[in-house]
């Protein structure tokens, strides 16, 4: 017995009992109000599709990939209980995600109880979802909350967390559909029958890999990638949101309007309405505008951009303390406010980091049967769209300094020098009270 949903991208996704008693769960139903692309439909107004959807397209692919491979006999050296283990970590991988999904992620690693993939297993925990899990196989919490995180033994992990898994090939497809951008082109059923499990010659441990006749699909995976980024997940507006949504959630820590573990099993509109209306009964400075942020991002009263720089054209190595909210840049930013007359609080510096854009690291079997892996650096005559991995990065990723309150105009240049001065250097230039512009 199945259940059958419609969905816009894969079209008919059945859900067996176990899955549909998963879905029916209240830690998965509120995957419902999580939207996928946090607030980039503040610019795509048709990206307001969520981690619900999502999650039901991950289950899809995987008992997708799953068919391909049992068709072939490749799933024979395989432990049953591993192979039905990986459809369940498909549809649960974002159990744990926070409101606007990645944004929080962003902030200082203690303001927040861990990263999605960590807090999955409070939700793993979930009566509801332990009971649907039991009769799966032994142990099937466990080996689950392992796959999400990326540290199982199991051979079938690679179509969890890898450098091919379903995740990446879904949220690409997904995104693209409906912010109605043609970036995210990746061909799924030629990705799909390349799939194969194979040996690390190293270690001689089977893994997921691909034939060699899946390499362009995987190249237009990778390149579709770096499209997604450069002008979606990056895009400017959406990166105002974002910055914007964290100085929300930073500030309300660290005034007390809101305690970190209540971030946990919240939903995008319920952070924001149980922070606006605990601001709105607070008498402190900080926490009155903290309520100001909120309905500014409720009414897309956005901060502006005063420059923005390439990373291509930043002299390595860019400072680091730029690419994570800490101490050191908030301090910089409120330096920068008071210098271009903006009041308190409203100047950002904004400097996306994801270094493992391009990672590559998966074994490839080639048409003389020969196994290699493929890493960072791709292969003669079989991959080279890593070796050029750093230049695409850089050329997506992009430093900009945004201003509320009023639009300020900074050269390009002098925003350049502020990304060339080490933590050392900033540090000691803001207690010599130095101009930074």
């Amino acid at each position: 017995m199945s259940i059958t949903i419609r969905d816009p991208l894969w079209d008919t996704i059945r859900l067996d009992d176990a899955a549909a008693a998963i879905v029916d769960s209240p830690a998965f139903q509120r995957l419902r109000y999580i939207r996928q692309l946090g607030l980039a439909h503040l610019v795509y107004p048709g990206a307001t599709h969520t981690r619900f959807d999502h999650a039901l397209g991950v289950y899809h692919l995987a008992r997708r990939a799953l068919a391909v491979l049992r068709e072939r006999n490749a799933l024979a050296p395989i432990a049953e209980a591993d192979c039905a283990a990986i459809p369940f970590a498909a549809l649960l991988h974002d159990i744990g995600h926070y409101p606007y999904s990645h944004a929080l992620e962003e902030l200082e690693p203690d303001r927040i109880p861990g990263d999605h993939e960590s807090v999955a297993a409070l939700f793993l925990r979930d009566p509801a979802v332990t009971a649907a899990l039991a009769g799966v196989a032994p142990n099937a919490v466990a080996s689950i909350d392992a796959l999400i995180r990326g540290r199982s033994d199991n051979p079938l992990q690679g179509l969890v967390s890898g450098s091919l898994d379903l995740d990446k090939i879904e949220y690409l497809k997904r995104d693209a559909r409906f912010c109605g951008v043609p970036y995210g082109e990746v061909d799924v059923d030629r990705l799909l029958h390349g799939l194969l499990l194979a040996k690390d010659p190293e270690t001689g441990q089977l893994e997921v890999g691909v034939h060699e006749k899946g390499v362009a699909a995987l190249e237009s995976l990778l390149f579709a990638k770096y499209q997604m980024f450069r002008n979606v997940y990056w895009h400017h507006a959406v990166r105002a949101a974002t910055v914007m949504y964290k100085r929300i959630v930073d500030d309300a820590l660290a005034s007390g309007l809101l305690d970190a573990r209540e971030l946990l099993g919240q939903t995008d509109e319920g952070v924001l309405y149980l922070i606006g209306e605990r601001a709105a009964r607070a008498t402190e400075p900080m926490a009155r505008r903290v309520g100001e942020l909120v309905a500014g991002l409720r009414h897309r009263q956005l901060p502006k951009r005063a420059s923005e720089v390439v990373a291509a054209e930043l002299a390595p190595p860019a400072a680091l303390w730029l690419a994570s909210d800490n101490p050191l840049k908030r301090r910089v930013e409120e330096r920068l406010a008071a210098e271009l007359e903006l009041g308190e609080g409203n100047a950002y510096l904004d400097f996306p980091e994801k270094s493992l854009m391009f990672a590559l690291n998966l074994l490839l079997r080639r048409r003389s049967g020969e196994v290699l892996r493929l890493g960072p650096g791709g292969h003669a005559g079989l991959i080279g769209l890593p070796r050029i991995a750093d230049e695409l990065y850089r050329s997506a990723r992009v430093l900009r300094l945004f201003t509320a309150g009023a639009r300020r105009t900074v050269l390009p240049a002098a925003l350049a020098r502020l990304a060339a001065s080490s933590a050392e250097e900033m540090a000691a230039a803001l207690d010599r009270s130095e101009p930074l512009l």
